[in-house]
């Protein structure tokens, strides 16, 4: 009978310490798992700050100028070439309901951002804390204050992260600070 409980026991202690190891080994491919998707985030997030950098080196305006033609294609924009715009058209896309107007570019933003996110709590908080910056970078570049709409634009974004972050079940405080 004795024997029989030594045997039962350490039966048991052979089923918790392989369990023991099988849920570090989980929590490695976790870990491992959320490091990468955090890795591939870094790595559009250089490309995409590269490829900006490297836009402000080049110094032909026709090239820039069909560039920009082509970024406002590739965001979703088919109308007119904004050089050729009227005052009263112009006006009207950077209304609060306008393609470039508060409502629908916060929405690009944040949709970039969450989408590429997928989820992940520390990405949407890289998403977030990348939007900032090249916000303030922005200002820097602007030389100053950026007009009202350019800070209504990026409050909304933030928020629209926001809720992506409580949707998420995770709190909108950095808790790392």
């Amino acid at each position: 009978m004795i024997t029989s409980a030594k045997n039962v026991h350490a039966y048991q202690q052979t089923i918790k310490s392989e369990h023991s190891v099988k849920s570090k080994e989980l929590d490695a491919i976790k870990e491992a798992h959320k490091e990468s998707k955090a890795a591939q985030f870094a790595q559009i997030m250089s490309e995409v700050q590269s490829f900006v950098q490297g836009k402000a080196v080049e110094s032909s305006f026709e090239v820039k100028y069909q560039e920009f033609q082509d970024f406002l294609e590739g965001i979703g924009y088919e109308g007119k070439p904004i050089g050729s715009l009227s005052q009263e058209a112009a006006a009207e896309l950077v209304s609060e309901d306008g393609f470039f107007g508060v409502t629908q570019t916060s929405e690009r933003i944040a949709d970039f951002v969450i989408s590429g996110a997928g989820g992940d709590e520390a990405l949407l908080r890289e998403g977030k804390k990348g939007i900032m910056q090249g916000f303030m970078d922005a200002e820097k570049m602007w030389g100053g204050k950026l007009p009202d709409i350019a800070y209504d634009t990026i409050e909304k974004a933030v928020e629209m992260i926001d809720k992506a972050l409580i949707d998420g079940g995770f709190s909108v405080l950095d808790e790392k600070v």
